[in-house]
């Protein structure tokens, strides 16, 4: 993987990118008619899945089914969430505004709370002739713009976290004592696919394909996997996958030299877990079967997305079905001394992406920089959709017929008291509190250390670099005051 991420990083500096950050598209009114000629849209959506898949050079994951949409597809090595967590991030990503110190901000984030008005992209596209349906977790929350779906938001109902029963005692156990305290971290119980809530909701996803195949308009279809998000639990036979004797830490598994304190975090969404210590270091064995766990996640989680894929070709729907696969935000497996996601580190801010759109590229790979409110933008473009006013992004279709092509120049994002921006060669992060007081600062070079085991921010000759760099920050990042909306 270091070798494979040294790669992109020289690749990645050796494009010609655009300076241009969100240009509205010009866009041709939608035709009067809705008929199956217009593209349907597959929108998957994988809860806390990051790029170390076996298409992005990760030879130890086992991952066929996102392989092969990835041959069939344009892959974007260099995607980036736009906050590190659930709600926010999905929030942003459907309304195609980037979030700000008090818009966008914690996993239980509603965009029709916190953006009142602003059009979502589910409540655009059914307004403009297609059957919107959600599956799973697409929003944080199901009632988030729950009017902007054709049907009531489904999600798998009754099925326990766990199989085992002891785990599942243990679970109820500690529900008693705190609605936060959780169960064992992983499990790995022999039984069926369908055991586990995205099974089913895989099942679930085939039986509305083949309804949605019979409808005369185009459909609009979000379904959204939960694994691999904690608990790590998945059948046995995902674990088998993998050898836990060849599973270690990662090389960068101390926190960087010189890091602000404010960048660290105490991983509280693991500490919840029984079994897990509520403070200091993870130990190396329960690391060791978390990263296990993790792998077990991400490959059951390919298999699900394997049968919906497949059933879209068994319905000949392939043809004239754009398919989008995106997770919410990254995840660390011990980087830097931290799990999870929740800060500004590359492993939680990048993300995988890989689109598939009918007479485009196949088997490419694109090293422009791309954010998630770049989604809204594109998709209304292939479409033939108008582009709402409020959109901060900017359209990626270009890309899908030429990956080299010009995009951005650079992706911000944010959490917590962070803003960072990633440019081809660089992440350069500043904290400030709610008065603007400068907490503190970060910069990496990606070229040089893409792991980010060591702060350069102080080097006296980057403070030029360190000073455009927080100029152009400023300039992109969302702004509470600029909140544009517009009625639904």
């Amino acid at each position: 993987m270091l070798c494979h991420r040294h790669v992109i990083a020289v690749l990645a500096l050796l494009l010609l990118v655009s300076t241009s950050v969100v240009p509205r598209v010009a866009q041709a009114e939608p035709s009067e008619s809705y008929s199956k000629q217009r593209p349907n849209i597959l929108f998957i959506a994988v809860d806390d899945l990051r790029p170390e898949l076996h298409c992005y050079g990760a030879s130890h994951i086992v991952s066929p089914n996102i392989d092969r949409l990835a041959r069939t597809g344009v892959r974007f090595d260099m995607a980036y969430c736009m906050v590190s967590v659930c709600g926010a991030s999905r929030a942003s990503l459907m309304t195609g505004i980037r979030p700000t110190p008090r818009r966008f901000t914690s996993y239980l984030t509603r965009a029709d709370k916190d953006a009142p008005g602003i059009k979502t992209m589910n409540t655009h596209f059914r307004q403009h002739g297609y059957y919107t349906v959600s599956l799973g977790k697409i929003f944080h929350v199901p009632a988030d713009n729950a009017d902007g779906w054709s049907e009531k938001p489904w999600r798998p109902s009754g099925v326990p976290p766990y199989r085992l029963e002891e785990n599942m005692r243990l679970h109820r156990q500690r529900q008693r004592q705190h609605r936060r305290k959780r169960g064992p971290p992983y499990e790995a119980a022999d039984v069926p696919d369908e055991a586990y809530a995205d099974g089913q909701l895989a099942q679930h996803a085939v039986d509305v394909l083949e309804r949605l195949a019979k409808r005369d308009e185009p459909f609009f279809l979000a379904v959204g996997f939960f694994k691999p998000h904690l608990p790590f639990v998945a059948p046995k036979k995902y674990w088998d996958l993998y050898d836990f004797e060849t599973i270690d830490l990662p090389p960068n598994h101390e926190a960087p030299k010189d890091a602000p304190a404010v960048s660290l975090h105490n991983s509280g969404e693991l500490r919840a877990y029984a079994g897990v210590p509520a403070k200091g270091p993870i130990p190396r064995e329960l690391a060791r079967r978390l990263i296990h766990g993790y792998y077990a996640c991400v490959s059951y989680t390919d298999a699900q997305i394997g049968k919906v894929l497949a059933a879209l070709e068994r319905l000949g729907l392939d043809e004239n079905t754009i398919v989008v696969l995106w997770s919410d935000h990254g995840w660390n497996l011990g980087e830097h001394g931290l799990w999870c996601k929740h800060c500004c580190y590359e492993t939680s801010m990048r993300i995988p992406l890989i689109v598939r759109a009918p007479g485009k590229q196949q088997g490419v790979s694109s090293f422009a920089l791309v954010e998630t409110i770049d989604l809204y933008p594109t998709l209304c473009e292939a479409a033939g959709l108008p582009l709402p006013q409020h959109l901060e992004g900017k359209s990626f279709l270009g890309l899908l017929d030429d990956p080299k092509a010009a995009h951005k120049s650079a992706a911000v994002g944010r959490y917590g008291r962070g803003d960072t921006i990633r440019t081809h060669r660089y992440r350069f992060t500043e904290y400030r509190n709610g008065q603007g007081k400068l907490l503190g600062t970060m910069l990496y070079n990606h070229v040089d250390d893409p792991d980010e085991t060591v702060n350069i921010v102080k080097q006296p000759e980057l403070a030029e670099t360190v000073a455009e760099l927080a100029k152009q920050l400023s300039q992109i990042k969302g702004k509470d005051e600029t909140v544009t909306a517009e009625s639904k």
